[in-house]
């Protein structure tokens, strides 16, 4: 296959601000060259078979150098086949793509500029800074930080710079930070003209901090900023206080593990990450077919023998419907059952399916629906539960003692998961956690499972317990967690929005 080599923007940090082009071209690449500040999300649209590579460069420390990595993208493109490089914000903003896209040129391979949206804007924006404003100005430069104080003769021009513009926004100026603003201050540019730095812009580690020509360099030694930063200059930086918006989050910052299993995963990491979360996902657990599928395969030519079917998880629903389309059968086989779902999110994933529950009980535990069939005739009733192979015995004994027969059938399996363990103990040994939250008492168990017994005090000292419900709490409890938050709402919702009410009463 002939090579074709993508020179694609990854954005400021947030990996939602990737185009929909940048992220087709991550899909389809054999190959994909990475810089330090693309976020490493976005590799997760790489096929399995691509082959990664890291050249990250960072305050002077660079895995290889610019003409190394010039040749390394000629190769793999001589190689044949797709080639992503994957650049930090825009490919041509100080992103030297326009280097990379010569070295192409030369060697006559085919290539292509997949633009994305730069640091300069969208972290200014994150920020609560509008670049250009009508009141305010009309200007707008972009301008280098990283030029060498001890050079003989400038490229800048700053008297222009400092007395033309608007709006200066300098890449990579942190560590010439003095030399910037006493250039400007010398070559006209009033010292208290505002001035703000924004670290890590787009990601839940934002950091600004704002000030004047004249105060901005002690501010930021005060506030300890290094780089990634850019540093934007001008009367737009007053309209801040007003117009932040991302840094207002409740959750901005929070570093959170979720456990859950990576298919269910998603929800919870979509609420946490809205409210500016920071997550880790090391699922705990992982859900498979059971391991005799032949009980349900049995469930299910026989349906017309029960009459109500009971699901206790969103799990249960997928693997039953797995099993009835697999037979060849649709939701018609269900028509004369009636059903009942613990909880709003089993019932809705039962809704997908075309089915409305008979029975969704006011609370999310085994209890209530026990106590929601109470209104229910159940003698002599056949009741299908297809649910976890070693889940809670309260809800069949309970249905049996009401006159009911229930076939309880393994409909999946819950593992025991490892996945990144080593890094897992280690963000915990650098204290680069702050919450972790259990869904079920299958998390706990497994989370408690992969810590050093020795070390489980002193791992998790300091760290936030979050639990979904008082069944989840009681394991964690046991299991020797002091448990921070319990969720009054067991749902993962209900989970969030505990969190956000622990943070918020701090």
């Amino acid at each position: 296959m002939k090579a074709k080599v993508y020179l694609v923007g990854a954005g400021p940090g947030d990996p939602g601000l990737i185009t929909v082009q940048g992220r087709a071209c991550i899909q389809k690449a054999d190959v994909i060259i990475y810089d330090y500040l693309a976020s490493p999300a976005l590799l997760k649209y790489a096929h399995k078979s691509a082959e990664l590579i890291y050249v990250g460069k960072k305050g002077g420390d660079h895995t290889l150098s610019q003409d190394q990595i010039n040749a390394l993208i000629v190769e793999k493109a001589k190689s044949g086949g797709i080639i992503c490089r994957l650049k930090g914000g825009d490919p041509y903003i100080f992103g030297r793509g326009g280097e990379e896209a010569e070295v192409l040129f030369k060697a006559g391979i085919s290539f292509e500029i997949v633009p994305g949206v730069t640091s300069a804007i969208a972290a200014a924006a994150y920020a609560g800074i509008p670049l250009t404003h009508r009141k305010l100005t009309s200007t707008l430069a972009f301008v280098t930080g990283h030029e060498d104080p001890a050079k003989e003769e400038t490229g800048i021009n700053w008297s222009s710079l400092a007395t033309g513009i608007g709006t200066l926004v300098f890449f990579m100026g942190v560590k010439n930070l003095p030399n910037i603003t006493k250039s400007l201050i010398d070559h006209g540019k009033p010292p208290d003209t505002p001035v703000a730095l924004i670290r890590w812009g787009t990601t839940p580690h934002q950091q600004t901090v704002s000030g004047t020509l004249e105060t901005i360099v002690e501010k930021a030694r005060a506030a300890g900023l290094k780089a990634p930063a850019i540093i934007v200059v001008g009367d737009v930086v007053n309209l801040r206080p007003s117009l932040k918006w991302f840094e207002n989050r409740p959750l901005l910052g929070k570093r959170i593990v979720v456990t859950r299993a990576r298919r269910q995963a998603s929800d919870l990491v979509g609420l946490l990450s809205d409210q500016g979360a920071d997550c880790f996902e090391y699922p705990t657990i992982k859900i498979i077919p059971p391991k005799d599928p032949e009980p349900l395969k049995q469930a299910v030519e026989n349906l017309a023998a029960y009459d109500w079917i009971v699901f206790t998880s969103v799990n249960g629903v997928i693997y039953f419907f797995e099993q009835l389309f697999a037979a060849g059968k649709d939701v018609r086989a269900l028509g004369r059952l009636q059903t009942a779902a613990i909880g709003p999110a089993t019932a809705g994933r039962l809704l997908e399916f075309g089915l409305t529950s008979d029975i969704v009980p006011e609370t999310y535990r085994a209890e209530s629906v026990v106590e929601a069939f109470g209104k229910v005739k159940l003698k002599g009733k056949k009741i299908l539960l297809p649910r976890a192979a070693e889940a809670r015995p309260i809800l069949p004994k309970a249905l049996k003692k009401m006159g009911a027969a229930v076939d309880e059938i393994p409909a999946y399996e819950t593992l025991k998961a490892i996945e990144n363990k080593e890094d897992l103990l280690q963000k915990l040994k650098d204290n680069h956690i702050d919450l972790i939250t259990f869904t079920s008492s299958s998390t706990v168990k497994n989370f408690k499972a992969l810590l050093p017994a020795e070390n489980f005090t002193k791992l998790i000292q300091g760290v936030t317990i979050a639990s979904i419900g008082p069944i989840t709490s009681d394991t964690a409890k046991e299991l020797g967690f002091d448990v921070h938050i319990t969720a009054e709402s067991y749902t993962i919702p209900g989970l969030v929005e505990a969190i956000l009410q622990y943070y918020q009463k701090d």
